[in-house]
């Protein structure tokens, strides 16, 4: 039985895991880390990793950038592989997660639904095909308690679609007063409202037509049963960075 550790296992989608891992067979949440605890968890919930005192197997992370350093020195020390479900880093912090990878084994990814990652790769074999004719703007919606903009799959496809032109389009994250004519540029747009779970839409705009790539979530759960199924697949991996191109390569 693999033993997990959530980080965030107060949050929703700390809520999420507990319910999936509920009856799982194959894993099972032991402890987690949160400056709360959640009912019903008869496991304990520590404030900081220095507490943790549970031999874990895996640390699955849906809270915020905050933890991030406590975390990976945490994972480092204790030979322990993270699945990184939380966004917004900052670029230091991406950094230090690539620093850490060579210490132990890392999954990140902004979305873990197995349906937005086919997505990314239908907007990049799209960019490729369509080429410098088309305008590439990419639309994302969530709900009003997000705090990050754009979204980190939001960004995911930006660079899926860059990836076709050598990274080279500049992003531009809504447009506001008189911008003049659109230049070579990847726009982003975020929409906040309600309880909107995640819907992402990308647009290329060539002349007299418009090809239109999306993708809804219709359940946070989504995401909690990909981290979920990543934790299965990285625990006892070897140190280095992976993502869900990894996974489902092996399915």
């Amino acid at each position: 039985m693999i033993k997990v550790l959530i980080c965030g296992i107060a949050g929703h989608m700390g809520g999420n895991i507990l319910e999936l891992l509920k009856g799982d067979g194959e894993a099972e949440a032991v402890c987690g880390v949160d400056l709360h605890a959640p009912e019903n968890f008869a496991g304990k919930v520590y404030k900081s990793f220095d507490e943790v005192s549970e031999k874990v197997d895996v640390v699955i992370d849906f809270s915020s950038p905050a933890c991030l350093e406590g975390e990976l020195e945490f994972c480092a020390k204790n030979a322990v592989p993270a699945v990184i479900a939380a966004t917004g880093h900052t670029p230091a912090q991406l950094e230090l997660i690539d620093e850490y990878s060579k210490k132990v084994a890392i999954f990140r990814t902004a979305n873990f639904s197995v349906g937005v990652n086919l997505l990314v790769k239908l907007v990049r074999e799209a960019a490729a095909f369509l080429g410098e004719k088309y305008d590439i703007e990419i639309i994302e919606k969530h709900h009003n308690l997000k705090k990050d903009a754009p979204s980190g799959t939001a960004l995911m496809l930006a660079e899926s679609a860059n990836s076709a032109f050598e990274d080279k389009k500049p992003y531009v994250c809504g447009r506001e007063g008189i911008v003049g004519a659109r230049g070579r540029e990847i726009g982003l747009h975020a929409v906040r409202g309600g309880t909107i779970v995640g819907e992402h839409e990308v647009m290329f705009c060539g002349e007299d037509e418009i090809i239109t790539l999306s993708h809804s979530a219709r359940s946070k759960k989504v995401f909690a049963a990909g981290a979920i199924r990543a934790a299965k697949w990285i625990a006892g991996k070897p140190a280095g960075l992976y993502d869900m191109k990894n996974l489902l390569s092996e399915l």
